[in-house]
């Protein structure tokens, strides 16, 4: 039984974060530059069962795309050829890093900590997207 992992694309940083082996909670899992995340996909595939890839898709409030959508599609469609094994799903991430941010301070982060560990919200953000996916589901 695989995992599902959850990408939050970003221009420098990329949040990632995956369930539990019965796929009941999703989990921070790293912060990656962008740059180098297909690599890190590659490997990862490697070493974890992955079944389910949810990505999250970016517009603006009103629902139009946003600057970051077109990159979300492209790595959408570089990853169903890479990986033609593995489910690929959108799913609406707005609000997700204000949830993150709220979240870390909810657990007692300092604000001194949050600006510093900017991957840290990466990776939150992540996990609230595959939460919100999970939840559906």
């Amino acid at each position: 039984m695989g995992r599902i992992l959850a990408i939050d694309l970003g221009t420098k940083r990329t949040g990632i974060a995956v369930t539990d082996t019965l796929k009941m909670l999703a989990n921070p899992l790293q912060t990656v530059e962008t740059a180098k995340l297909v690599d890190f996909l590659r490997d990862y595939f490697v070493k974890e069962d992955v079944e389910t890839i949810v990505l999250g898709y970016p517009t603006h409030l009103d629902g139009n795309p946003n600057e970051m959508t077109p990159r979300v599609i492209s790595l959408k469609d570089r990853l169903k050829k890479l990986f033609p094994d593995k489910e690929l799903v959108l799913i609406d991430e707005r609000f997700t890093s204000r949830m993150a941010m709220q979240s870390m301070i909810a657990m007692g982060s300092k604000k001194k900590d949050r600006r510093e560990k900017a991957g840290n919200l990466d990776k939150v953000s992540a996990a609230i997207i595959l939460q919100s996916y999970l939840d559906r589901q």
